[in-house]
C-alpha cells in the first residue's frame, strides 16, 4: 500500500483540489482516501485503473463532507446576510430576506436526490457543470439539464405559492 501511496497520492490530491479548491481539505480527503483504501483493498477487483478507484473513493468522501456540511454552509449564508441586513435599519426587509431563505432552502430539500445534489454544487460550491458532471459520473450536459430543471420547478412553485 505505501508504494501505491507514493505512486497516486498526488494524482488523488489533484483530483480533490480541483472539486473542492480547498489545500487543507483536499489533503485531509486524501488521507482519508487512502485510509479508506487500506481497508478495502480487497474489494479492488483490477476492472478499472487504481488510480480511478481511488478517485472514487475520494469522491464519495468529498459528497459526504459535503452532505455534512451544506447545513454549515447554509449558516454562512445566513450570517453573512444577516452582517448585510445589520446595516440596514429596515426590519420587514430583514424578515422578508430570511422567510424567503428559508423557504427556498425547504423546497430545495423536496427535489430528487440527484437534482438536489446538482443544485447545490452549483449554487453552493460554485462548481461548473463539467465538473458536477464528472463528480457524479454523468455529463455535463446532464448537469446543465438537471439543474434547469431543477430551477423550474423551484421558480414554478415559487409562484404557486404566491
Amino acid at each position: 500500500m505505501e508504494e501505491i501511496y507514493k505512486r497516486y497520492s498526488q494524482v488523488v490530491y489533484h483530483f480533490l483540489y480541483v472539486k473542492c479548491g480547498n489545500p487543507e481539505l483536499a489533503e485531509d480527503l486524501m488521507q482519508e482516501t487512502f485510509l479508506r483504501a487500506l481497508e478495502a483493498i480487497e474489494s479492488y477487483d483490477e476492472s478499472c485503473k487504481i488510480s480511478t478507484w481511488l478517485c472514487q473513493i475520494a469522491k464519495h468522501l468529498l459528497y459526504q463532507y459535503w452532505e455534512k456540511n451544506n447545513k454549515a454552509r447554509l449558516q454562512e449564508l445566513e450570517e453573512t446576510q444577516e452582517v448585510d441586513l445589520k446595516a440596514s435599519d429596515d426590519t420587514e426587509q430583514k424578515v422578508m430576506l430570511r422567510l424567503e431563505l428559508m423557504d427556498v432552502w425547504d423546497r430545495l430539500q423536496k427535489l430528487p436526490s440527484d437534482m438536489r445534489q446538482v443544485m447545490e454544487l452549483r449554487a453552493i460550491s460554485d462548481m461548473s457543470y463539467k465538473e458536477i458532471g464528472e463528480m457524479l459520473g454523468k455529463s455535463e450536459n446532464w448537469a446543465r439539464v438537471t439543474f434547469y430543471r431543477g430551477k423550474m420547478i423551484l421558480v414554478k412553485e415559487a409562484v404557486w405559492k404566491k
